[in-house]
């Protein structure tokens, strides 16, 4: 063989040893990545935090622009390496905003698809997924085995499978009732459960689906979760009948996101039943927003429900109100609602005059007048700054209409109530008042 091409002594082998020398000086993936996960920043101040989940959503850019340049092995291997840079960033930062969590998020979603495409041993890619779970580091996250499946294959599938229920004999009986949750292990019996529930999923299951997710049926977000895992195994008959139990189940707000859920399921796989769906949850939960979708599904037969809708809405009047002038559209309509059923809410008669502004200028300042003096029932800069863009604007709309007199007359009037408040005088004074 000739040690001039290969041999360590000859001047083969000191080229190949200056190539290795020169690939480890050339900057890889690891180092376009790794630097902008880690950070040695206080990120218990937000806005560093902020800045830095920013920066680490860049690096999962970069891990997404390398696929078909590195190999699979290789955007694996960054990927792990980051995912456990991101554990430690997360463990000491103020991620109010979620920024820095929706990072982690997708670089799991490639450490799953890279998996795939690496393949693995099947038994040190479940020792990743036990541990990443389960060694005490960080309880923020899961790991879902349906994005797994394809590159632990069957028999990981399996060894997982057999793992997981190691973990959980080793646990022994679980406390009773709510006391499961503040035990030691509370945490290991939550990524058990959320396990299982996924695995009934990747099972195509249905009875386990029911039994994971439903559990004992007492509260609707069970439900809903439940009429979710069946339309992803392409159960949509069965999802629409468990979302539909879920939208008339308790508590309230939760029924509402899962009777949201039901209409979408109708709207994309029986739409003639959509128009039902919708009257029962308005009636079920009569507000401006439920009105709003009804409103949407009726479409042309919109005439007919008209009056059904303002009668069930009229013991309500901050929504019927909303609907009108949200919805609708129609401000000169929602002015005269609010007058007829004696509209309390501030809130909505700001939103109220505003709109009815260009229509009757002179009619809002009466409203503007009130919300000025709610206002100043609160001492403090906030609400004088309010109290004066109010009266400064109000002065701008009696220009129109020539009362200005009546707002200059207003603001004599409470110059002199408030003379004992040099803030709010002050404040008058630099709107021009």
């Amino acid at each position: 063989m000739d040690n001039e091409a290969v041999g360590p002594s000859g001047s083969g082998g000191f080229a190949v040893a200056w190539a290795v020398r020169e690939h480890r000086r050339v900057p890889g993936l690891a180092d376009a990545v790794l630097p902008l996960i880690r950070t040695r920043a206080d990120l218990h101040r937000w806005s560093v935090a902020n800045a830095h989940g920013a920066q680490m959503h860049e690096a999962v850019d970069v891990l997404e622009a390398a696929v078909g340049t590195y190999a699979p092995t290789e955007l694996l291997s960054v990927t792990q390496k980051a995912i456990a840079s991101a554990v430690t960033v997360i463990l000491r930062a103020d991620d109010s905003s979620g920024i820095i969590g929706d990072a982690m998020r997708r670089l799991l979603a490639l450490h799953a698809k890279f998996a795939a495409a690496a393949s693995p041993p099947a038994a040190k890619l479940v020792t990743w997924l036990l541990d990443f779970q389960l060694d005490g580091r960080q309880d923020f996250f899961e790991v879902d085995i349906v994005d797994y499946a394809p590159a632990l294959g069957p028999a990981g599938v399996e060894r997982y499978r057999a793992a997981l229920a190691e973990r959980e004999a080793a646990l022994g009986l679980a406390p009773a009732g709510e006391h499961r949750w503040s035990s030691p292990d509370s945490h290991t019996r939550f990524v058990l459960e959320y396990n299982a529930k996924r695995f009934a999923v990747l099972d195509r299951d249905v009875d386990a689906i029911i039994r994971t997710h439903a559990k004992d049926r007492r509260v609707a977000a069970w439900l809903h979760d439940t009429a979710k895992a069946l339309e992803e195994i392409g159960k949509v008959d069965l999802a629409i009948d468990w979302a539909r139990q879920a939208s008339e189940h308790e508590p309230w707000h939760q029924a509402l996101r899962a009777a949201e859920y039901w209409c979408a399921l109708l709207a994309a796989h029986r739409p003639d039943e959509l128009l039902a769906a919708r009257w029962k949850v308005f009636e079920r939960h009569p507000s401006s927003s439920t009105a709003a979708t009804l409103y949407a599904a009726a479409g042309s037969a919109w005439p007919d429900c008209r009056d059904r809708v303002f009668i069930t809405l009229a013991p309500r009047p901050r929504e019927a109100v909303l609907f009108v002038l949200l919805t609708l559209k129609d401000p000169s309509q929602a002015w005269q609602l609010a007058d007829d059923l004696g509209l309390s809410d501030n809130d909505v008669w700001e939103q109220l005059a505003k709109a009815y502004e260009s229509i009757d200028p002179a009619a809002t300042l009466p409203v503007h007048t009130r919300l000025v003096e709610v206002e100043l029932e609160q001492t403090g800069a906030q609400h004088y700054q309010r109290a004066a863009r109010r009266l400064k604007k109000m002065r701008s709309l009696a220009l129109r209409v020539d009362r200005e007199q009546e707002v200059d007359a207003l603001v004599a009037a409470l110059r002199e109530q408030h003379r004992r408040r040099p803030r709010l005088l002050q404040e008058l004074d630099h709107a021009g008042l």
